[in-house]
């Protein structure tokens, strides 16, 4: 079977399609829905709450603020589907909501937002590289002291091992190309802000890591149009798949594609 080739990628799906093609070509050829996760959920809760508190001038930005705008947040997301159709039950709520102000609190303590001169949130940005576009959000895009960009990206897990990463940093990466093409400018620093374990992981983009990084895209990308002429999607049995929502399909499990 013959599948149309998609003409965009996002970073999440060039590590979606090398981490498993099949479960690639479910969500993003076939777009079978997935059911939320709490992990999922709890990211884009704190993602807003953050988003909600730059939206303030910089002096009001405080704990008080903070927990404010963690609440407008909560009072959104508990009539969105990703939040209602995780099915929890009032005691589970309230352990969700517990753990995410813990994330916010644990931002607060990393940096003071108050200090932060951000240009961009939520920014999106694409960018084409030959027939491809290229697209991504941005969590925060900031200015540092030297009036240079810098591109932050929150993490509410643990930061990884060191062995791994080089690997996490691949997607911010993407980041920093798509500055470069529609803003004009390399990001000076990229920053990953990992909540849970309160660690910064930072690195400064070189143009051999934005070359590699389009050159990685462009082979990712020819790979999916190869396998969507073909219809061979092969699948990739893993750590992943114990949380996987297409496993019942899956043939490396059984399943009928």
């Amino acid at each position: 079977m013959v599948y149309p080739i998609p003409t965009s990628l996002s970073p999440s799906r060039v590590d979606a399609f090398t981490s498993c093609p099949m479960a690639f070509r479910f969500a993003s050829i076939e777009r079978i829905p997935e059911p939320p996760t709490p992990h999922l959920t709890k990211g884009s809760l704190v993602h807003r709450a953050l988003e909600l508190l730059f939206v303030l001038p910089a002096a009001d930005r405080n704990p008080a603020t903070a927990r404010s705008s963690f609440d407008a947040a909560v009072h959104e997301y508990r009539s969105l589907d990703d939040f209602r159709l995780l099915g929890l039950t009032e005691g589970e709520v309230d352990a969700f909501v517990a753990d995410s102000w813990s994330l916010v609190e644990a931002y607060l303590r990393m940096e003071d937002p108050s200090t932060v001169r951000e240009i961009g949130l939520e920014l999106r940005l694409e960018a084409q590289v030959g027939d491809l576009t290229l697209r991504g959000v941005i969590d925060r895009l900031e200015l540092d002291d030297d009036g240079e960009l810098v591109v932050v990206d929150y993490k509410t897990g643990r930061a990884p091992h060191q062995h791994y990463q080089q690997s996490r940093l691949g997607g911010v990466h993407f980041y920093s190309f798509l500055c470069e093409e529609v803003l004009g400018r390399r990001p000076a620093e990229i920053r990953l802000m990992y909540l849970r374990s309160g660690e910064t992981i930072t690195t400064r983009p070189t143009a051999q890591s934005v070359r590699f990084l389009t050159q990685r895209t462009t082979a990712v990308w020819k790979a999916v149009a190869r396998a969507c002429e073909t219809g061979q999607f092969g699948a990739k049995q893993g750590p992943l798949c114990t949380g996987c929502s297409f496993r019942e399909w899956c043939p490396a499990w059984g399943g009928d594609p």
